[in-house]
């Protein structure tokens, strides 16, 4: 059986459980690209093919939804722009970038997901950028930090870390949102803030470098989860994973390290004899106790 056969299987399947229901949307081309490791050719052909039967159709400024039994056409029940409320904005949202990506985010996609007119959304969020700061805020309140801070900056300061990669693997899209140098207002990003500079008190450190400390554990955490969401990007345009994209490369990076004359990285090459494993919460476990360690010895200079 095709890939773009076990798609079409899959998705009858999860409608006849009742896992998806008439009227609910399915998931996107872009989405079902992303989860089989398919091309968005092959995801888009098997939602056509459903289409072609009748077990779902498209509907405008929504999506694509699970048809009525027996060929009927489903729709869902258009809300009243009265009963649009900011918190259903923020969650359709979120819907929208954990599926789709960021970029797909727009006010016409938040308003056809909900079945209202885009301008509708303005009398309760001032724009794209307002949505951007709340959708962090309502992801981040979904990961709360513990209400009791561990003893001692260092279990703080990875407390805080743990959590903040757990919102990064449910929400990849939110770790490319904010930089070090133009951050996000964001209220949930600044209860970080707050954690680390609270875990930092009494440690001797002056302003700057409690802030240093903080932004470095913030930025290991960021920089390696930003890698989740472009990986995801990466999936869903090529069909390719990471591993069968590495391993097309590997006979040319051999090339060129052996043309450039770099014979470590040859004889690196060598060693791993094609078995090397990228773990990206490896990799986040692997960095943050070194990380932490270095950092102890400023913290305990400091308190001399």
């Amino acid at each position: 059986m095709s890939t773009g056969a076990r798609i079409v299987a899959d998705i009858k399947q999860r409608i006849a459980d009742g896992r998806l229901r008439p009227g609910e949307r399915v998931p996107s081309t872009r989405q079902l690209a992303r989860d089989w490791g398919v091309a968005l050719a092959t995801a888009a052909k098997a939602l056509t093919l459903l289409a072609q039967e009748g077990v779902v159709v498209a509907e405008p400024r929504v999506g694509t939804i699970v048809a009525e039994p027996k060929g009927g056409r489903a729709r869902r029940p258009v809300p009243s722009e009265h009963d649009l409320t900011r918190a259903r904005i923020v969650r359709a949202a979120v819907d929208i970038a954990d599926a789709d990506g960021l970029a797909e985010v727009t006010m016409r996609a938040v308003a056809g997901r909900l079945g209202v007119a885009t301008m509708s959304l303005y009398r309760h969020v001032g724009g794209k950028d307002d949505l951007l700061v709340l959708m962090v805020d309502a992801v981040l309140d979904d990961f709360p930090l513990p209400e009791q801070p561990p003893p001692g900056w260092r279990a703080g300061l990875e407390a805080s870390a743990r959590v903040q990669w757990a919102v990064y693997r449910a929400h990849p899209w939110v770790a490319g949102v904010s930089s070090l140098t133009r951050p996000l207002p964001s209220q949930g990003l600044l209860k970080y803030t707050e954690w680390a500079m609270r875990a930092l008190e009494g440690t001797g450190l002056d302003a700057t470098t409690r802030m240093y400390v903080h932004i470095l554990v913030y930025s290991h955490v960021q920089g390696l989860a930003a890698n989740i969401e472009l990986e995801r990007q990466a999936r869903a345009a090529t069909g390719v994973t990471s591993d069968e994209w590495v391993a097309g490369q590997e006979e040319h990076l051999r090339w060129l390290a052996e043309s450039m004359r770099f014979p470590a990285f040859v004889r690196l090459l060598d060693e791993f004899d094609g078995d090397f494993d990228l773990d990206l919460d490896r990799l986040f476990e692997f960095g943050l106790g070194p990380l932490l360690d270095g950092l102890a010895a400023v913290v305990e200079g400091a308190s001399r």
